[in-house]
């Protein structure tokens, strides 16, 4: 694995470790999901999924990441997923792409310098990217360099660059973040088969990636727990440096292996008949299971461990208490012990506890 980066230089000055120096000693945990949730509060529209909540509520940006912070991430993302060129151009706020992404950037950094986690910039698929036109790779490649431009004057200890379908437009991002000098976590949204849309299978992609520099390689998003597992395997043995597993927390399946591609046969009254992204939520993966995936894909090698769009807090607990963690949030850890029906505590009632021994589905 390797074990240092000069753009690790700006944890070590603030006395902390910076990206790669954890993930030698062991699991990082990144809590993504910010669109979602945000979505389901009532403050992000679904559709174009641009974070305007950071310029309309940023208290509510920063209540979230000391969230995750509480559940147990060990970084702070600032939220600048979709804050980028095209995407405010297109809900017409290109005006506002600089004010949006320095203040993402430094909602995140008072969280991470509060709690001593890392603060990290973030990329991520640009939308105007076309394997033909390379026209499209210019433009995707000056947006990335100026994200990651605001990112470096802000102090980030590394740059996510993530949900990227084309390999070739991760490698244009991965080439941002090292010209900057900074660690670069490059994740791939891989879709319904296992290649890339520029045709690249998952070996190819990862291994020109590590060639260009990247320090963490992996996948986000699209496909949930027990559909990215399997390609861990293939992802660990493509390439010698670290490995990052960031599902979504849905239960997709073989026969439907992406968040997008799940169906709903119970329900009639769905938009368009299919549940992504406003009606998942009969497909949310709970906390077990999350921390069950965690066990494995740790197991497989992957050491940048996260969830991505559907977290929730109470998944990042999961996760961080299956690695053997105990964050802030594992005091209020389920304990049944003392449910009034379904407890087992001396004190309680035993009219009580027998009558829960008849609510039992069984």
């Amino acid at each position: 694995m390797q074990t240092g980066n000069a753009g690790d230089s700006t944890a070590r000055s603030s006395g902390r470790e910076g990206l790669l120096q954890r993930l030698d000693a062991g699991p990082v945990i990144c809590a993504e999901g910010y669109l979602f949730e945000f979505e389901r509060r009532g403050y992000l529209q679904a559709g174009a999924f641009v974070p305007e909540v950071v310029l309309e509520h940023p208290e509510l940006v920063e209540m979230l990441h000391r969230d995750f912070v509480h559940a147990g991430s060990d970084v702070v993302e600032a939220f600048t997923y979709y804050a980028h060129r095209e995407k405010m151009r297109i809900i017409g706020r290109e005006g506002d792409l600089e004010r949006i992404n320095r203040q993402a950037l430094q909602i995140a950094k008072k969280v991470a310098y509060d709690t001593g986690a890392l603060f990290a910039g973030d990329l991520c698929n640009t939308s105007v990217y076309n394997p033909a036109d390379p026209e499209t790779h210019v433009a995707a490649r000056r947006m990335f360099d100026e994200q990651v431009g605001w990112a470096v004057e802000a102090g980030v200890d590394f740059v996510i660059a993530e949900t990227f379908a084309y390999a070739g437009e991760a490698l244009l991002a991965a080439q941002a973040i090292k010209k900057a000098s900074l660690p670069a976590v490059i994740t791939l949204a891989i879709h319904k088969t296992d290649l890339t849309r520029d045709d690249l299978t998952i070996t190819e992609a990862a291994q020109r990636l590590e060639a260009v520099g990247a320090d963490v390689i992996g996948f986000n998003c699209i496909r949930g727990p027990w559909t990215m597992l399997p390609a861990l395997k293939e992802l660990r043995a493509a390439v010698k440096c670290h490995i990052a597993a960031v599902p979504v927390p849905y239960r997709t399946t073989a026969a439907e292996p992406t968040f997008q591609s799940l169906t709903d046969p119970c329900c009639d009254y769905i938009p368009g008949g299919r549940p992504f992204p406003t009606a998942l939520d009969p497909f949310v993966c709970n906390r077990y299971e999350i921390g069950e995936f965690a066990k494995q894909a740790y197991a497989q090698g992957a050491r940048y461990l996260g969830v991505c769009c559907g977290a929730g807090p109470h998944h990042i607990r999961a996760m961080a208490e299956a690695l053997g963690r105990k964050p802030p949030a594992s005091q209020y850890s389920p304990d049944m012990s003392k449910h009034i029906l379904f407890g087992t505590d001396k004190q309680l009632k035993p009219h009580n506890q027998a009558y829960g021994e008849k609510l039992y589905g069984r």
